[in-house]
């Protein structure tokens, strides 16, 4: 990471793979042989020959739910620079999306990635959109050349978990009087 794309995450925001409900992930129009464990898993997504493409055209449909509720601050996606992702739209709290029903909802925030993006300078989010995510849906819509295929490096989010109460964990006080 360089120094430039370093100050964009600021220091109380964390990488928020460890909080993946990696049950629940899904991608519409992967390739079978190029699926989103390696663009987001640690390790895969650190090796640039490991990617995320897609099938049948252009887009992709990625859905990541997460154990705790987190605040999104800001996301890295790295790729290619002509296959590389170009406009995407990110949902917050968003389930069962499809291509045919995308368009229906409007995005909680969109970016148009930078060739400084692809290489892994984070875009900042409007983070009072992103406050209290159980789930982001991120739909990449086309790529930077306008070729059949995206291909994705390295999907990253950034934030920081929202301290919540175990319920269980709360014992019952019984009545003194």
């Amino acid at each position: 990471m360089s120094a430039e794309s370093a100050s964009a995450v600021q220091r109380n925001q964390v990488d928020l793979l460890d909080f993946i409900d990696w049950s629940g992930v899904e991608c519409l129009n992967q390739s079978s042989n190029h699926s989103i464990p390696n663009a987001l898993k640690q390790g895969y997504r650190e090796d640039d020959g490991l990617i995320l493409e897609s099938d049948a055209d252009e887009q992709l449909l990625i859905y990541i739910p997460f154990t705790q509720v987190t605040k999104l601050h800001s996301i890295v996606i790295k790729g290619p620079e002509e296959e590389g992702p170009k406009t995407v739209k990110l949902y917050s709290n968003r389930e069962h999306m499809g291509f045919s029903n995308v368009n229906d909802f409007p995005p909680s925030d969109t970016a148009i990635l930078s060739p400084e993006n692809l290489k892994g300078k984070p875009v900042v989010l409007k983070y009072v959109k992103f406050q209290n995510v159980r789930s982001l849906t991120i739909f990449i819509d086309d790529n930077q050349s306008g070729s059949e295929v995206t291909k994705v490096q390295k999907i990253a989010l950034y934030g920081t978990t929202v301290e919540t109460t175990d319920m269980k964990g709360l014992k019952k006080i019984e009545d003194q009087h």
